[in-house]
């Protein structure tokens, strides 16, 4: 017999920034396992194309456009996921945007830059993990929130000094929600991605220099991809971790240990 606290028949995920790339690595896993899964994005085209996936292993799930920057739109959003499926048990705070190469330089960023970058990367997840522990609070029961953060938060990353500060950030806040909300059965992890395919990371990996540089560091031997996460994912929304929260896992082929 299979360990059933796997098994995430029953259950609800939310992943913003599901329609591709790592968010969708987790939301895949999650349907495989029996969850019902909605995802967030802008980009409707995406969205659509996840959707049929996320459809095809015959559970429930829809998609939803949300900018996540808009305090306004995640509680619409969250309002009408719970509309459709009456609960969210875990949510994935995943939705982000990377800094921009020309604005390099710290001593040269544009304030508007540098709001780009919070507004998605740091407010966007405050405003959607604050609408999942309101919700799981209210309704009891517990719950599972998750925070994508990234290497560029635990290592010195000074073309990207705001997107870093972001995902540091993100860290923190999952530390401290851990502790806060322990008393209500809800969990509090952070997932911190190496250096993986996804559309964020296609022009990098696509570089030659840059490729010769870092692939060779990793101990692995190769890019991650999405598939990667999905194993995290379904015991982060599983029963198996009620009592593992706080933590932080890194998911980069021993990247930072070598």
């Amino acid at each position: 017999m299979a360990y059933q606290a796997f098994d995430l028949s029953g259950k609800v995920a939310l992943v913003t920034g599901g329609n591709s790339g790592i968010g969708l690595g987790f939301a895949d896993a999650m349907a495989q396992a029996g969850a019902d899964v909605c995802i967030w994005g802008t980009n409707g085209d995406k969205n659509a194309a996840a959707l049929e996936q996320l459809q095809s292993h015959g559970g429930r799930a829809t998609a939803q456009i949300c900018d996540v920057s808009d305090q306004a739109a995640v509680d619409a959003s969250f309002a009408e996921t719970l509309a459709h499926f009456g609960r969210v048990d875990s949510c994935f705070a995943n939705a982000g945007v990377s800094g921009r190469a020309a604005n390099a330089s710290f001593m040269e960023m544009p304030v508007e830059e540098w709001r780009r970058v919070m507004d998605v990367n740091l407010d966007g997840a405050f405003f959607t993990l604050q609408a999942a522990a309101r919700h799981m609070t209210e309704r009891e029961g517990g719950g599972r929130l998750i925070g994508t953060a990234s290497l560029a938060a635990i290592e010195a990353s000074p073309r990207s000094v705001h997107y870093a500060a972001t995902k540091g950030a993100l860290i923190s806040m999952m530390i401290s929600l851990s502790a806060g909300l322990a008393r209500y059965g809800i969990t509090a992890n952070s997932v911190l991605p190496g250096w993986i395919e996804t559309p964020m990371t296609e022009p990098a990996f696509g570089w030659d220099k840059f490729a010769a540089a870092v692939k060779p560091r990793i101990p692995a031997r190769r890019w991650g991809t999405k598939e990667d996460f999905g194993g995290v994912a379904v015991y982060l929304a599983s029963d198996a971790s009620a009592y593992h929260s706080g933590d932080t896992f890194i998911i980069d082929g021993a990247y930072n240990k070598f």
